[in-house]
C-alpha cells in the first residue's frame, strides 16, 4: 500500500502559517474590545472619585435632626436674663410694667405656669445629652405670651428668649391644649342652679329683676388678615376685624363666648349664628324660680 504524504517538513509549515493567520485575525478583535472594556473602566472610576470627592467637600449639619441648624443661643444665660427682668425678688421691671407685657398680673402669670407645668410634662426644664439644661418653664410661656399679647410672629421670639421657631410653635399648641384641660371645667362650664339664683338676685338687687347677664358684641381689629380676605372681614371701619360674642355678669364673669365671624356681620346675624340659645330652643336650661307680677 502506498501511503503518499507528501513532503512532511513542507505540510507542517502550510500548516503553521494557515493556522497562526487564523489565530492572528480571531485575537485581535478580542484586544480591542478589552482595551475598551478598560477604558470604560477607568471612566467610570474617575467618574465615582468625582462624585465622592464631591460628597465629602460637602458641609453635613449635625444635631438631634440631621440637616437643622444647630445654633448656639445661650440659652442658660437668656434664661438667667428673663428671670432678673421679671421674676426675682427685685425684678429689673415693675408691676406695672409686668401687666403692660403680659397682659395680666404677675401673681396670675406664675399661677397659670405652675398649673401648665403639673399638667404637661413638656414646660418642664430638661438636662439634654451633655449635661446643658434646656429651656426653661418660664422661657416656653414667655414665648407663648409674647405671641398672644403683642401678635409676634414665632421667628421673632428667638431674639429675646432665645427659643427655636419650632420650639415657640409647639410651645404655643400644647399650651392652648393644657389651658382647656386644666380650667376648663372652671371657667368654661355653664350655669348651675346656683348661679342662676345668686345672679337673679344680685340683679333684682340693682334694679334689673330677671337679668343674668349683658349680651354684647366687639369688633377685634384684625391686623395681619389675608388680603384676598380683607373684604368679607371689613365692617363700618373700613378695616378687617373678627366679631366677639360675650355674655358677662356684674363681676366680668364671662358665661358665654363666639368668636370669629367676619366684621361684615351685624349683632343679629352673630346671635342667629351663635350657640347661645341652642339649649333653651333643646329645651335644656338650669331650674330658677322667679315672681312675674306677684305671680
Amino acid at each position: 500500500m502506498n501511503f503518499n504524504l507528501g513532503d512532511c517538513s513542507n505540510n507542517d509549515e502550510d500548516f503553521s502559517s494557515s493556522s497562526s493567520s487564523s489565530l492572528d485575525l480571531d485575537f485581535f478583535p478580542s484586544i480591542e474590545h478589552h482595551d475598551n472594556l478598560i477604558n470604560q473602566l477607568r471612566m467610570n472610576s474617575y467618574m465615582f472619585q468625582q462624585v465622592l470627592q464631591n460628597h465629602t467637600n460637602e458641609v453635613f449639619i449635625g444635631g438631634s435632626i440631621p440637616g437643622h441648624v444647630v445654633i448656639n443661643r445661650d440659652r442658660e444665660a437668656a434664661d438667667d436674663n428673663l428671670f432678673r427682668d421679671y421674676f426675682s425678688a427685685t425684678p429689673r421691671f415693675n408691676d406695672a410694667i409686668f401687666r403692660c407685657r403680659y397682659r395680666m398680673s404677675r401673681n396670675l402669670f406664675l399661677r397659670i405656669v405652675d398649673a401648665i407645668k403639673d399638667h404637661d410634662m413638656y414646660f418642664e426644664q430638661r438636662i439634654d445629652a451633655l449635661g446643658r439644661f434646656g429651656l426653661s418653664t418660664l422661657q416656653k410661656i414667655t414665648a407663648v405670651f409674647r405671641m398672644l399679647a403683642y401678635g409676634l410672629p414665632a421667628d421673632a421670639i428667638d431674639e429675646y428668649v432665645k427659643i427655636g421657631e419650632s420650639t415657640t410653635i409647639e410651645s404655643m399648641k400644647r399650651f392652648c391644649r393644657a389651658i382647656v384641660e386644666v380650667f376648663g371645667e372652671r371657667y368654661l362650664r355653664s350655669l348651675t342652679p346656683n348661679d342662676v339664683a345668686r345672679l337673679l338676685h344680685i340683679g333684682e338687687q340693682r334694679g334689673f329683676p330677671g337679668m343674668l347677664g349683658s349680651l354684647h358684641c366687639m369688633h377685634w381689629k384684625w391686623k395681619n388678615c389675608p388680603t384676598a380676605w380683607a373684604g368679607q372681614y371689613a365692617g363700618r371701619s373700613g378695616s378687617p376685624t373678627i366679631i366677639l360674642e360675650v355674655v358677662a355678669d356684674y363681676d366680668l364673669w364671662i358665661w358665654h363666648a363666639y368668636f370669629g365671624l367676619p366684621g361684615t356681620n351685624n349683632d343679629i346675624n352673630v346671635l342667629e349664628s351663635s350657640h347661645l340659645f341652642s339649649n333653651l330652643a333643646s329645651g335644656i336650661a338650669p331650674p330658677a324660680y322667679y315672681v312675674i307680677q306677684g305671680k
